[in-house]
């Protein structure tokens, strides 16, 4: 049994001190593969006997040989994956690839994305009195993580229903004073473009997030953020996303006062709720 599963394993049963041990073991690994139990302790703010006694609970004689078992895995994604990655017919290598692929068509994306319009539709988010998403289905999660963001920061943002009728109500009744912002990455939802071109006609303000410059959308839309286009969908979703990570950190910067202390105030909330449930 790898260290991975030994900490997988007793995760669910361990107190916090280990519980932070577990989890920064889990994620940086590689950081942990060079420090010795004395700096591990002094990055968690623990005891570095704390340590130890993390190694033995896991079942070893101590750190150092827990330390030699996540060397090893670091050793191997160093020098033994990229030798099997060159294989293209293999798993590693069909991996390799589709993380290159990805690489790739994300620097592309931060090439031609236009930061004028990323300010741009920072404005207009902040100025508006509801931000109204439109989404295709593809590109629901990535809608559904801007309204996650957006509501930490205090801005009134929802997901408009996908029905024609339900954007044809919502298109009726929106203002000067809203924004409507379509997200899309395949444009298979003609009818987004369409409710642009309405929105348009009642001079109501929209945005457009888009898997590519030549969606219908881009044409309806006020202000376009566009990532490079790719044939396939999986690539174009994981784009879109990077765009909205990227328009979050903007309106991070921008309303910081709108986000101080909103994750610490979430987190305090759901502790009270949890309390409460118990």
């Amino acid at each position: 049994m790898s260290y991975e599963e030994r900490i997988r394993r007793e995760r669910p049963n361990m107190s916090k001190s280990f519980a932070r041990l577990a989890d920064f073991l889990l994620d940086s690994y590689v950081e942990s593969a060079f420090m010795t139990a004395s700096e591990l302790a002094h990055e968690l703010d623990l005891d570095a006997a704390t340590v130890v006694r993390f190694a033995q609970h896991l079942g070893y004689k101590g750190f150092p040989e827990l330390q030699r078992e996540i060397r090893e895995r670091v050793m191997t994604d160093l020098l033994v994956r990229p030798v099997q990655a060159q294989d293209l017919e293999s798993v590693p290598g069909v991996v390799t690839n589709a993380m290159a692929e990805l690489s790739l068509a994300l620097e592309q994306t931060r090439i031609s994305l236009d930061t004028d319009a990323v300010a741009e539709l920072v404005e207009k988010i902040g100025a508006a009195r509801r931000i109204v998403v439109l989404a295709e289905n593809p590109a629901q999660a990535a809608a559904y993580n801007l309204v996650h963001f957006l509501e930490q920061g205090g801005f009134p943002i929802y997901i408009a229903r996908s029905g024609i009728a339900d954007l044809a109500r919502t298109i009726h009744t929106a203002t000067a004073q809203d924004l409507l912002l379509a997200i899309e990455i395949s444009g298979q939802a003609a009818y987004i473009a369409g409710a642009l071109e309405e929105a348009r006609k009642k001079e109501l303000p929209t945005a457009a997030i888009l898997g590519a410059a030549s969606l219908a959308s881009a044409r309806a839309a006020d202000v376009v953020l566009a990532a490079r286009s790719h044939p396939s969908l999986g690539v174009g979703i994981v784009s879109v996303e990077a765009i909205i990570y990227a328009l979050a950190q903007a309106l991070r910067w921008r309303f910081a006062e709108r986000f101080a202390g909103a994750e610490q105030a979430i987190s305090e909330l759901s502790g009270r709720i949890q309390h409460a449930t118990e």
